[in-house]
């Protein structure tokens, strides 16, 4: 069965600050971490208490208070697939549960996401609301120091993903489609009022032959001009092109051709005041990167091209 289209709020939220729609309130609790054999069902001994495990790599790295907790509450809005998103049976799942999911392995304690509106997460967090975010949140310096609007008081940001622009074609390519420098004399769709309109803006500048522009109120207008060949490209968010290509009739309509476009990285946000929960974190993400569990999750998803060498801190611009 071919999973539901992309919710409204595919603008690209991480880079524009546009507010996402309200979804349906969930929570996924990520990382059955251990069993109930062996321990005194306080989280003591072999396994541990639900979905505890105290012998778990990075479990003593943990702070005191997520150690108490027994979970990491992870504030997410989840609707933008295919890095979080509800699927058919209303299941939130994606590349973050995914690799937030191999990263509780290592800590040792699972990673609940607790859904909320993208522009309220960071306040949210800072508030007690949620421990950490993960939500396709670009790690910009202006999150980092809380001077936009969506990140007042600021975070940390531990890097986990790497996303940008993308160019979306029906399959097999027709026009040959590799670079931005190809759009020009094409008809090229793309959302209104994202940076992937200004893209295709800027490159109508250059060309001798011009591009003919069609935009739109959503992602999904695009794309049906795409399927209908009304358009010959769609200039989208990677992560919207890649779920398109890879779900659309099983990936038979469409196909992302060449590199992402201003790929910045994706972080999980950490309060400034919360070093250690920081620290614990790029641990667990490096780990599944050293043992190959990180590349395995993102292969599942067709999304190794967004994959990160290391875990960073902090490394947007």
């Amino acid at each position: 069965m071919t999973p539901p289209s992309p919710r409204p709020s595919l603008r690209r939220r991480s880079r524009l600050l546009a507010a996402s729609a309200l979804v349906t309130a969930g929570v996924l609790v990520l990382g059955a971490c251990g069993s109930d054999d062996g321990g005194d069902g306080n989280g003591n001994g072999d396994g541990g208490a639900a979905g505890v495990n105290t012998d778990a790599p990075l479990y003593d790295q943990l702070p005191e208070n997520i150690r108490e907790a027994g979970r990491i509450t992870v504030g997410s809005d989840i609707a933008y697939a295919p890095i979080e998103y509800y699927d058919e049976n209303n299941e939130v799942t994606g590349i973050d549960p995914a690799i937030a999911d191999a990263m509780a392995e290592q800590l040792g304690v699972p990673m609940e996401f607790v859904n909320g509106t993208f522009d309220g997460l960071v306040l949210g967090m800072n508030s007690g609301r949620y421990d950490v975010i993960m939500s396709a949140m670009t790690d910009t310096r202006e999150r980092q120091e809380g001077l936009s609007e969506d990140a007042e008081g600021g975070a940390d940001f531990v890097n986990y993903f790497e996303a940008g622009s993308a160019l979306l074609v029906a399959s097999g390519n027709p026009e040959d489609v590799a670079t931005l420098d190809d759009l020009c004399g094409l008809t090229v769709a793309s959302q209104r009022g994202t940076s992937n309109e200004a893209l295709v803006e800027r490159q109508q500048e250059s060309c001798d032959e011009p591009i003919e522009m069609l935009v739109n109120d959503t992602d999904d207008e695009s794309i049906t001009q795409l399927q209908s060949g009304r358009a010959q490209v769609v200039v989208t968010d990677f992560p919207v092109a890649l779920y398109n290509a890879t779900t659309a009739r099983d990936g038979e309509l469409f196909e992302v051709v060449g590199e992402q476009i201003d790929a910045a990285p994706y972080g999980i946000a950490v309060p400034k005041d919360n070093p250690e929960l920081r620290d614990a974190l790029q641990q667990a993400l490096q780990a599944i990167i050293d043992d190959g569990t990180y590349q395995e999750v993102l292969a599942e998803w067709d999304a190794e091209t967004g994959a990160i060498d290391s875990a960073t801190v902090n490394a947007g611009q």
